[in-house]
């Protein structure tokens, strides 16, 4: 029972800083002036219709392009020089392969590389945080990053090592085909929509990627060092989840 009190706490915390300012059942507590009410409950991730029965015994679902994904890129890739680098293992990605959404990192940092799973240090715990303060779990989403190794003392990918891994990105977006994906950072953002624009210039807006609607914001680490930016990077999460309500298709807003 503690421990669940101290989550529910620690949960709150989390949405004030986020600038939600407590919780109460009342409609207006809900609703911001000038703005159309807001379901209740997140809508459920459910996986896409299932693959006809021919497609599922030739392995042709998302699941097995992923593992094909993965099974080309190897446990030991060399292609760009981060193999030698220190690196100690590729971190490909983590989450449903049938996602409705998917987000998008830069690269591995140290508790990754040790892992081998996106998004598991702080950075990572605050990026949970933000999915269940979106009513969704971890599980539900997927989770990759533009280049698979740790660049050392996680300093910036360089444009050779992004242009080396970001083939696999794309394809991993292929083959589970979200309805919404959120770019977390400016080498998310840029190697996707293929801009320099930096992530303050282009959060705040909603673009389309092959057949998905893309949110750009700010990463969860820039988001540790600039805590006054959460409210900004909730507002971003606020129109991936409405966009996921929708029943349009996609149309970038520019």
């Amino acid at each position: 029972m503690g421990d669940s009190r101290e989550a529910l706490v620690e949960h709150l915390v989390f949405l004030a800083e986020l600038g939600v300012p407590g919780l109460s059942a009342a409609r207006s507590w809900r609703e911001r002036p000038g703005e159309a009410p807001e379901p209740l409950a997140a809508p459920a991730l459910e996986p896409a219709a299932p693959a006809a029965a021919g497609e599922a015994a030739a392995g042709n679902g998302p699941a097995a392009a992923l593992d094909a994904i993965r099974d080309e890129l190897g446990p030991d890739c060399d292609r760009c020089k981060l193999h030698r680098l220190g690196r100690r293992q590729v971190v490909f990605g983590v989450g449903s392969p049938s996602a409705r959404l998917m987000f998008v990192g830069e690269a591995p940092g140290r508790d990754e590389d040790a892992q081998g799973i996106p998004f598991v240090g702080r950075a990572g715990q605050l990026l949970t945080k933000m999915i269940e303060a979106m009513g969704y779990r971890r599980e539900d989403v997927y989770i990759a990053n533009v280049i698979k190794c740790r660049p050392p003392e996680n300093r910036n990918p360089m444009p050779d090592e992004v242009a080396a891994c970001e083939p696999f990105l794309f394809r991993q977006v292929e083959a589970i085909r979200p309805v919404v994906i959120v770019a977390l950072g400016t080498f998310a953002a840029q190697a996707l929509l293929k801009t320099m624009d930096s992530i303050s210039k282009l959060r705040g807006r909603v673009f389309t990627y092959g057949g998905a609607r893309l949110v750009p914001t700010f990463h969860p680490a820039y988001l540790l060092r600039s805590p006054e930016r959460k409210r900004d990077a909730w507002e971003d999460l606020k129109k991936a989840k409405a966009l996921l309500e929708q029943d349009a298709g996609p149309s970038a807003e520019m």
